[in-house]
């Protein structure tokens, strides 16, 4: 690594912080593709010379606005609205909505700016935006849900389109709400692009596996991870957080797979079934009856539920976690290799703290990002984009196997990039490297935009 780029990977990173002041995840997120890049830049020096950097790293645009809307008492709400458009060298815009009090403009940059790479890895065409609300849809009724949606809508409609800008869901937008605001954008404009949202109903528009694919495309992952050193998932105890979509369908396929997957958690704490999380008493709870998941306890002679305490106290060989940022810190990480685990495949974004990714490496553990682990979710938005494109529609049989392949390649391309940047079984260098150089070479050869 020259000094010169040693000196832009800090200058970079320094110059966003400042910009970016009071955004820690995005700050978070900047540093582990910036450290992990720099032997890219030894042997690209090319993009320094044309500050792809600097460009990457500042968004094409973002967008801030208020979302007013009545609850059912006829009470006056007012909610903040985002759309952070981050890059567009590779193809139009692509990314989810997330409704979460969590949400602010510094969860919205971070989610984004991986969003990139992610979309990159899937080569399929996509550049990487992200999106959302401070808006809580829990314990709201579907008409409130509808009129806060059909007023998000009426002002990011303007910055959409299925060749500009094409978002999906995230953390408390589903099908349900998906279909609010793709009704809300065909009133407002007049148009029925189908390819305009991704996670539509299957009825209407949308892909086979869509709800899957983020679920099951972590799980294999971790299966080629395994597969490298010979082993498999066949066998294994998987240790799952979330109990979300990607929770449900990680729990799934890993159990298709011949594993044990015995956790499922929620902000109300999680659960731990020894005989094998019942998928189909999950997915009644959660996606039906959208209770706690302490009530799979309460119907199942095999679970118990703890409250408080952390799910990664549960031993297992292989770690999934699939809830949301930063929650697998340190403490956690270390519990989990002292109990034997041997991969860990982030299903939410961002899951590990960087003094976890650490130890998990450290102690030779398989780790896989989640810009790579979880790209399943967006790979099969962009197949159901070119479902709608050509009017076609596939069977689940065939899109499942579609993504399986995807994620095989996904898996190929950061092993590979791993090697050839000297960090062989590094998957996070391998996954960072392998996705900044598609975009990096698409913005070279665009010039300077």
């Amino acid at each position: 690594m020259t000094p010169s780029a040693t000196r832009t990977l800090h200058d970079v990173y320094e110059t966003a912080v400042a910009r970016n002041a009071g955004e820690p995840e995005f700050h978070q997120a900047l540093r582990e593709v910036l450290d992990s890049i720099a032997p890219v830049l030894a042997h690209h020096p090319e993009y320094v010379d044309a500050g792809i950097l600097t460009r990457l790293v500042e968004p094409e645009r973002q967008i801030i606005f208020r979302v007013p809307w009545t609850d059912d008492a006829g009470k006056v709400q007012v909610n903040r609205g985002f759309r952070v458009q981050f890059n567009s060298a590779l193809g139009p815009f692509k990314g989810g909505l997330r409704f979460h009090p969590s949400v602010n403009l510094g969860i919205i940059k971070f989610l984004g700016f991986e969003q990139i790479f992610k979309n990159a890895l899937t080569a399929q065409g996509i550049g990487g935006a992200k999106g959302g609300s401070d808006f809580d849809p829990h314990n709201r009724s579907d008409a409130e849900i509808m009129r806060f949606s059909q007023s998000f809508m009426s002002e990011l409609y303007h910055h959409l389109g299925e060749h500009t800008d094409v978002p999906a869901g995230d953390i408390g937008v589903g099908a349900r709400e998906i279909g609010f605001l793709f009704g809300q954008y065909r009133r407002l404009t007049n148009r029925h692009e189908s390819g305009m949202f991704t996670g539509k109903g299957v009825q209407w528009g949308g892909a086979e596996v869509r709800t899957e694919a983020t679920g099951y495309g972590a799980v294999y992952f971790t299966e080629e991870m395994l597969a490298v050193k010979g082993e498999g998932i066949d066998g294994r105890t998987a240790v799952v957080s979330g109990s979300g979509n990607v929770a449900i369908y990680a729990i799934e396929k890993v159990q298709q797979l011949g594993g044990t997957a015995i956790t499922a958690s929620d902000s109300s704490g999680y659960i731990v079934d020894e005989a094998g999380i019942d998928v189909d008493l999950l997915k009644q709870i959660k996606e039906v009856e959208r209770h706690r998941v302490s009530e799979y306890a309460e119907r199942r002679s095999s679970a118990r539920f703890i409250s408080g305490g952390s799910v990664w106290d549960v031993p297992g060989d292989i770690a999934l976690p699939s809830a949301t940022q930063n929650e697998l810190n340190e403490t956690h990480a270390y519990r989990l290799i002292k109990n034997g685990v041997v991969a860990v495949a982030e299903g939410a974004n961002m899951p590990s703290t960087p003094e976890a990714v650490h130890a998990f490496q450290q102690a030779g553990v398989l780790f896989a990002p989640g810009k790579a682990a979880n790209a399943g979710g967006v790979a099969t938005s962009a197949l159901e984009m070119s479902q709608n494109a050509a009017r076609q529609r596939w069977d689940f049989e065939s899109s499942e196997d579609k993504l399986r392949t995807i994620m095989r390649g996904i898996h190929s391309a950061s092993y590979q990039a791993a090697d050839k940047y000297g960090k062989p079984g590094d998957y996070v260098v391998g996954a960072n490297s392998a996705g900044f150089v598609r975009v990096a070479d698409a913005m070279l050869a665009q010039g300077l935009i």
